[in-house]
């Protein structure tokens, strides 16, 4: 059995861990609210994009935009996001077991440090890596989103697509693949941003009628089919975001409870420790007292 000194040792170390652990756990569930709040702060954006494509739909001609051209895929271009930091149980492994089922040439651009150090240490092609903050403001996530958009324009992939951990809720957090580009065609757009949207979207469509685009509707919708790619990534990285904070407050409530139980069980091998202690103590007293 070990001694009271190192039990007491071993007790001090589990209380620090249980009250870093506690304190990590409620950062994350307040970052979580927050990025749920962010995410769903992108409906009413949704909708009006969706009216406006609904009303463009019928008045141009599809194939002259190059996002729905469609084209043979020899190299898929996807974005890959991670996590910056670790802490957040299976949230990253998830995904990067997602990534090594895939057999077809792929070249990768990166958001979040773990992610970076997968691709490069599983030496797959890495585009690019990227850094977002906590708050996610638009303007980060745009530089990636144009960027994905220069390689498909320049022909150095042919597809453009998006892996993340989709939120569902906050024990549940799916590994899930998006393909953007190219898109199928500006109805299905469409459908995408109202069910994205919700409810609200389908209170609007009667205006979508009475819409006037001016210069023209093949210079409205070449300026807002890259606004629907940027919206997306943005939407989505949102999403990662609260997964991100979701998983690591799990992993945290699961080691502060792990801690608690342990910390129970070192307190009663204290005792019993301190008794046996006490016990031989008093049995050597008595023993020295029965010898004199």
């Amino acid at each position: 059995m070990a001694s009271t000194r190192d039990i007491r040792r071993r007790i001090k170390s589990v209380k620090n861990t249980r009250q870093i652990t506690k304190a990590m756990e409620l950062v994350a569930a307040s970052k979580m609210k927050k990025a749920q709040q962010a995410a769903l702060a992108g409906r009413p954006y949704a909708e009006l994009m969706a009216h406006m494509l609904a009303a463009l739909a019928d008045r141009v001609e599809e194939a002259q935009h190059p996002f729905l051209v469609q084209r043979e895929v020899k190299t898929r271009g996807i974005l890959l996001v991670t996590t910056d930091k670790g802490l957040a149980g299976p949230l990253n492994a998830n995904l990067f077991k997602l990534v090594a089922e895939i057999k077809t040439p792929v070249k990768y651009a990166v958001i979040g440090r773990k992610g970076a150090q997968f691709i490069a240490r599983t030496h797959r092609n890495l585009l690019a890596d990227f850094t977002v903050s906590d708050r996610v403001a638009f303007t980060e996530v745009k530089v990636v989103a144009e960027f994905m958009v220069k390689q498909y324009l320049d022909g150095a992939i042919d597809t453009v697509e998006i892996l993340w951990p989709r939120f569902r809720n906050t024990l549940v957090q799916v590994p899930t693949l998006l393909p953007l580009l190219p898109l199928t065609s500006v109805h299905d757009v469409v459908d995408d941003l109202r069910s994205g949207a919700g409810q609200a979207a389908a209170a609007g469509r009667g205006l979508e009628n009475q819409m006037i685009f001016e210069p023209g509707p093949g210079v409205v919708l070449d300026a807002l089919l890259p606004l629907y790619v940027n919206r997306e990534i943005y939407q989505q990285v949102l999403d990662a975001k609260a997964s991100e904070h979701s998983a690591r407050m799990v992993a945290m409530k699961t080691a502060k409870d792990n801690a608690t139980n342990l910390l129970g069980d070192l307190t009663l091998e204290y005792n019993k420790a301190r008794q046996a202690a006490i016990t031989q103590e008093i049995l050597e007293i008595a023993a020295a007292q029965f010898a004199s």
